[in-house]
């Protein structure tokens, strides 16, 4: 039997044990003692019914729940655990590591001790033991008497594999479907506290739960999602504590994307489309396109897209559409060929799905050649000839300008003996420039070679072939032309300066014989002039001015003066007509004058018979003249 009495804190207190209790060493063998092989720790277990406790000093193991009395002055958590090697001991109360203090103690023997316990005390209180190969927990309740208290996690869960998840009430659980989901609800309280399970505010069938405030949920679905809540009563109250169900599904691959379908209707005909897939699909465009690259899949929580570009994040210009689902390329030359990645990812797990994208190259083909430069003999060529295409495709040479051209070399072609044919030389010059003359050329029978000798031939083996051409033509049968000048007039056309005129004389073509023709017969002969200057005493002439008259008034607007301007002979200083001296300038024969604003309103005029008017205040009034001025 193990020994309950111990000296704690200057107080000797014994925890009477009735006859129910026994203390369980879950598997642990203590006839061994020190000689036992290596194990996992053990925690001694105290099974009984909870009950209040009136000591002013409470010794406890755990497995059982403290009621906290008025006069209850210390309480000493007892943990004795097994384990080789030695485990280590730790305390923690409500999920949170103990912070001790002058009220909760250590003591040496890994007891924790709460000393003076007052309602913030209350709790669950786990005893963790643990060593190299592995770890145990127990928790005991501390709690007053009355309301039931409820052992409560913060934590969240979150499991993707294992086909079964246990939490307490109070975690966040995440859980991939079909997998079985229990939730524990411990609860502390005097008297005995009754469980109550709700599912989103609605209570929950017997079927539904099990017994000791086990929650259990086999096979979860989309459909069990919610927020579960277990509900303690007892005479003094209750307590509730919420655990939230989330059902994950990884990402998965649809086979079509809607939005994919409603952003290339709005982009165009010539946009390129194509969705990625786990197995990987590929992309064939022409430089310059854009394409869409669509990532359809499904999952729950909705999986977030992160796109890749051979393995790197995109850095090249592009959008993302219907919430990333969609990457728009505007450019496909701005990237080479490569993977496009669709990475899906939630908290149930990553899908990846790949595009392969392939750029058709513009490229210069010679697969065609000219036509042959020559039937026969030993020059002909031919040149292969460049074409531009795309996909094989035949397309505006322009797109290739960035692509080096390939070396065009020249292939021999037709190098072969000619046939016979007649051989001509250049005519010789003409014998007569006009009137009729003659000219001859050599004419021969050769045969060219395919090495590129001419081998003669006898006229017979050309004749076979063609007609003889001829050796002599007649040349130059135009007439003999020439330009004939008759004598210049006189020397009277208009002045064009001083002493100087124009005159002029008939120019016409005639032939040898004296026959006029048409000026065209001579237009291959220089041309004499028809027009010459010459000089001449009646253009002699000036232009003689006057001086000018007097202004018509002192000030305001309307003052104006002449003069007079005549066309004179120089010799004579006589009068001619003006066209004479129309070669210079007119010079003018009246201007404005004392343009000056008047004082007073006053405007003096100069009459006709050399008095003077002038109009102050609407009268006109006549004055005298004085020193010729008014």
């Amino acid at each position: 039997e193990y020994p309950f009495h111990r000296r704690v804190s200057g107080f000797t207190s014994s925890l009477r044990t009735s006859s129910a209790e026994t203390f369980i060493p879950t598997s642990v063998d203590l006839a061994n003692g020190l000689h036992r092989p290596p194990q996992k720790p053990a925690i001694l277990r105290k099974i009984s019914a909870a009950q209040q406790l009136s000591a002013s000093e409470v010794v406890t193991h755990l497995g059982q729940t403290v009621v906290l009395a008025s006069g209850t002055l210390s309480v000493l958590l007892h943990c004795e655990a097994v384990g080789n090697p030695k485990p280590t001991i730790s305390w923690a109360k409500n999920g949170e590591e103990v912070k001790y203090n002058d009220r909760l103690l250590l003591q040496p023997d890994d007891s924790l001790q709460i000393l003076a316990p007052v309602e913030a005390d209350v709790g669950f209180y786990a005893c963790n033991a643990s060593n190299a190969l592995g770890s145990d927990s127990v928790s005991i309740a501390v709690t007053l008497a009355g309301k039931p208290l409820i052992k409560a996690s913060r934590a969240t869960v979150i499991n993707t594999e294992s086909p079964a998840v246990a939490v307490d009430i109070g975690s966040m659980v995440k859980t991939i479907q079909k997998a079985n989901v229990t939730i524990n609800c411990q609860v502390a309280g005097v008297p005995e506290a009754r469980v109550t399970w709700f599912k989103n505010e609605v209570k929950l069938s017997s079927t539904h739960h099990l017994h000791d405030g086990l929650l259990f949920i086999a096979n979860v679905s989309l459909s069990d999602q919610g927020l579960y809540s277990c509900k303690a009563a007892n005479l003094h109250g209750e307590v509730t504590e919420s655990s939230q169900l989330l059902v994950l599904e990884p990402p998965r691959p649809l086979p079509y994307l809607e939005d994919l379908t409603a952003v290339l209707t709005s982009a165009g005909p010539s946009t390129h489309s194509v969705l990625t897939s786990p197995s990987g699909t590929k992309l064939t465009v022409s430089p310059g396109s854009s394409a869409l690259i669509g990532c359809a899949v499904d999952g729950h929580p909705t999986p977030n897209i992160t796109w890749l570009y051979s393995g790197e994040p995109l850095s090249l210009q592009h959008q993302l559409l219907a919430a990333g689902r969609i990457l728009q390329i505007l450019n496909v030359s701005d990237f080479t060929d490569g993977e496009f990645i669709c990475l899906a990812q939630n908290e149930a797990g990553s899908l990846t799905q790949i595009m392969s994208l392939a750029i058709q190259e513009y490229r210069w083909s010679v697969d065609k050649l000219t036509t042959c430069s020559a039937s026969c003999g030993h020059r002909g060529v031919q040149l292969p000839q460049l074409r531009c295409l795309l996909d094989g495709a035949e397309v505006n040479a322009s797109y290739c300008r960035e692509t080096p051209k390939p070396p065009l070399q020249p292939i021999a072609c037709n190098r072969r003996d000619c046939p016979s044919r007649w051989m001509v030389t250049s005519w010789s010059p003409c014998t007569r420039s006009c009137g009729g003359g003659r000219q001859t050329r050599r004419v021969t029978c050769q045969r060219l070679t395919a090495k590129g000798s001419s081998v003669p031939m006898s006229n017979e083996a050309c004749a076979q072939v063609s007609k003889r051409p001829v050796d002599t033509q007649n040349c130059n049968r135009q007439p003999c032309v020439e330009w004939v000048a008759l004598s210049w007039g006189q020397c009277n056309g208009p002045c064009i300066g001083p002493r100087l005129a124009v005159q002029h004389r008939q120019i016409f073509c005639q032939t040898k014989d004296g026959a006029s023709v048409s000026s065209d017969q001579c237009s291959s002969l220089p041309r004499p002039l028809s027009t010459q200057n010459c000089w001449t005493d009646v253009c002699g002439v000036h232009w003689r001015v006057s001086l000018w008259t007097v202004c018509t008034a002192t000030c305001g607007n309307y003052g104006f003066q002449s003069r007079r301007v005549d066309c004179v002979h120089i010799r004579t200083n006589k009068p001619v007509m003006e066209h004479h001296c129309s070669w210079r300038p007119r010079p003018a024969n009246w201007q404005r004058c004392n343009i000056t604003p008047c004082e007073n309103g006053t405007l003096l005029r100069r009459g006709e018979a050399g008095q003077c008017r002038s109009r102050k205040e609407g009268k006109v009034v006549s004055q005298k003249r004085s020193a010729g001025s008014c």
